[in-house]
């Protein structure tokens, strides 16, 4: 066994193998750009070598480096985590040539699978399903019509060296297909350097469900379960579970068995995973196979009780797998959400900065734990007052829960997301907590196309409504109310003997969009010690009266305790509205700003003129965080609506600024290479 192996990866994925690693005895080498020198990663891991500026190209991409990092610090094994190197079958035969295992596939296999017309040939030869298409690549437009009308529409056109949904089109008629082929060689040649492309049938209602598969040195392959990962946006899985609500036994079994087939067919050690679409029927076919560790590998760990991590470390030192395929286990149920740096309710723009606050909720399962115990695990790569840089993806943490069942997975995920405090940057747990809460989800009646067809136009606050308005009302009562017996008593330590009269009616203003706020009346009960205050609403059709316990130290944020007997965890900030007397509260996905008012000041409160926000319309505004890599334009020149006046890179992503309509530059106000802040102008029309 190994004594010392190199990561060569970073964030949460470098944790997560440190963990593995730590438990095993196994001392631990870290590589580091500039930009996460003081990374959790870094920190955790037993030594740390530096390899170059912040950009991808600059650090974590030079094989170079992190092959003379690992003979410096006499590492005798790497392990490439996910996404940069880890498929990179010249990084794999390096690191072999050089002495270095590679924990994970032989080169072989990385590339057999990496060309995605290659590795549906090989899968027709091992008697895996694939999808009815032409799998050589196809020289022109016009022969692209012909095939797909061979083929049937509606057809997939896809590159052979595409991924994270570059280089893809769906095709449902002769011109679709004819603009399909050039826009997708267009984006191939220029993402990838490979402009090859190949059709295949478009499975309708389709679902995307792989199988984890394991194999050693010594010939055993086996496979460990499926995964659901049904639910994406743009091609990105958003949530993944295991099992999969929708297949049975029977298929489950096939798929397994044809996975582990392919796997068979290129000699596969290590962990993997056979990627699989699967139609209404539950007829499936070879989608592509993944050579290396999946972000979502936590789901499998939770149902079979495997360490993944350290299963490929075995496999690469060279032994043999422990266990044979009617050893696996499918205990319970897992789900797994991606909590991303990314706004909502901005169109899923990143969102970097600082963590000024980072505090996920009780985990009772942890990273590296080999075990089926059901409860909540947290993998991170953050700390609380850490940096979300721009230079990498958007990933925070990974909430996983394990459940009995479906039901009760659901529902600690959804508590779970309910105790997960995160300021500084924004979230897309709102987002979360809405696909979770779904009725169609819940009953897993899903597939590829879920969130398309229900956030067509986008995420917007009314997407996540809250079933008990009144609940959040009279927390932010309750909570205020608890605020100010705090101070009455520490009131009362400096004025011995006068305690001032506690009201206990009060006005509840919740503000609203453009001015548009609600009022409601209610009183606050007296609350014994650890016992229920009661909060009555005084509607329109009759008071609403709500028994509320609550649990929140000073200046925490998370807050938990019972409503009419019943536990719950929400989040509370005081002044997020840009109102310093305003009570945000969070439960569920839905936030609420609430000012909580004397009955008389909320009379006069009503008279107050709403103050609109300055007309901005003459301004080219930045919509997130990112580095200014070009500005278009110039003072005096003159604009039309659709022109390109910027671009902003963040988190790998370019954001193309245009105008909205024609007009000539006044100012210039950001720089080229400035890094900017959400909405800070860049440019001014006349």
């Amino acid at each position: 066994m190994f004594t010392k192996i190199l990561i060569a990866n970073r964030g949460e994925i470098a944790c997560r193998v440190i963990a593995t690693a730590r438990k095993m005895g196994i001392a631990t080498v870290a590589v580091y750009s500039d930009a996460d020198k003081d990374a959790r990663f870094v920190q955790m891991a037993d030594e740390a070598v530096r390899l170059g500026p912040p950009p991808s190209r600059e650090s974590y991409l030079l094989a170079d480096k992190i092959i003379e990092a690992a003979k410096q610090t006499g590492a005798q094994a790497v392990h490439p985590g996910y996404g940069f190197l880890s498929e990179n079958e010249a990084f794999a035969q390096r690191c072999e040539d050089e002495g270095i295992a590679f924990i994970g596939p032989k080169a072989h296999s990385i590339a057999a699978m990496g060309d995605k017309i290659a590795s549906k040939k090989l899968a027709n030869e091992a008697k895996v399903n694939t999808i009815p298409g032409y799998n050589d690549a196809i020289e022109s437009a016009e022969k692209a019509v012909e095939i797909a009308k061979g083929i049937g529409y509606p057809v997939m056109i896809k590159a052979s060296a595409g991924g994270g949904g570059k280089g893809l089109r769906v095709a449902f008629n002769d011109k679709e297909a004819l603009e399909g082929f050039t826009a997708c060689q267009n984006e191939a040649r220029n993402s990838f350097g490979d402009d090859r492309i190949f059709i295949e049938k478009f499975v309708e209602q389709p679902r995307h469900i792989e199988i984890q598969v394991l194999g050693d040195s010594h010939g055993n392959v086996v496979y460990l379960n499926e995964r659901e990962c049904s639910i994406q946006r743009r091609h990105q899985k958003v949530i993944e579970e295991a099992p999969s609500p929708f297949i049975s036994d029977a298929t489950r079994k096939a798929m397994g068995e044809q996975a582990v087939a392919l796997a068979k067919a290129v000699k596969y050690q290590s962990a993997g995973t056979v990627e699989f679409v699967v139609g209404k029927e539950q007829d499936f076919y070879f989608l592509e196979m993944n050579t290396r560790l999946q972000v979502e590998h936590p789901v499998t760990e939770c149902i079979t009780g495997l360490d993944l991590v350290e299963q490929m470390i075995r496999v690469a030192a060279g032994e043999k797998l422990a266990f044979t395929q009617q050893d696996v286990r499918r205990d319970g149920w897992a789900i797994e959400c991606r909590i991303n740096a990314e706004d909502p309710f901005r169109n899923f723009l990143p969102s970097t900065g600082r963590l000024v606050r980072f505090a996920p909720p009780e985990q009772n399962l942890f990273q590296g734990q080999a075990t089926t115990d059901v409860g909540v695990r947290v993998d991170t790569g953050v700390v609380d007052g850490g940096e979300i840089p721009m230079h990498y993806d958007s990933m925070i943490a990974k909430l996983i829960v394990h459940g009995k069942d479906r039901l009760e997975a659901i529902g600690k995920m959804r508590e779970a997301l309910n105790g997960f405090v995160i300021r500084g940057v924004q979230s897309n747990i709102p987002f979360q907590a809405a696909l979770l809460a779904h009725p169609r989800f819940v009953a897993g009646d899903f597939n590829t196309g879920f969130i398309a067809e229900h956030y067509a136009h986008g995420f917007r606050a009314e997407d996540v409504p809250h079933d008990d308005p009144g609940f959040l009302q009279a927390l932010a009562a309750r909570l205020h109310m608890a605020y100010r017996d705090r101070a009455t008593g520490l009131q009362g330590q400096f004025w011995a003997g006068y305690r001032p009269p506690v009201r206990r009616d009060f006005s509840l203003c919740v503000l609203g969009e453009g001015g548009s706020n609600t009022y409601t009346d209610c009183t606050v009960g007296e609350a014994e010690p650890d016992g229920p205050a009661t909060v009555t609403l005084h509607l329109p059709g009759g008071d609403k009266v709500y028994e509320l316990v609550v649990d929140q130290a000073l200046g925490e944020a998370r807050v938990t305790g019972t409503v009419d007997g019943r536990p719950f965890t929400a989040q509370l900030e005081r002044g997020a509205a840009r109102n310093p007397l305003a009570i945000r509260v969070i439960h569920n996905g839905t936030q609420m700003d609430v000012i909580v008012m004397h009955p008389r000041t909320a009379q006069l409160h009503r008279l107050m003129p709403y103050k609109a926000p300055p007309d901005m319309s003459r301004f080219v505004l930045s919509p997130m965080p990112g580095l200014l890599v070009q500005v278009a334009v110039q003072p005096g020149q003159k604009v039309q609506a659709g022109e390109r006046v910027a671009v902003i890179e963040a988190m790998k992503m370019e954001n193309v600024l245009f105008a909205s309509a024609d007009g000539v530059v006044k100012e210039v106000k950001a720089r080229q290479g400035e890094s900017l802040a959400v909405d800070q102008a860049i440019v001014e029309f006349e």
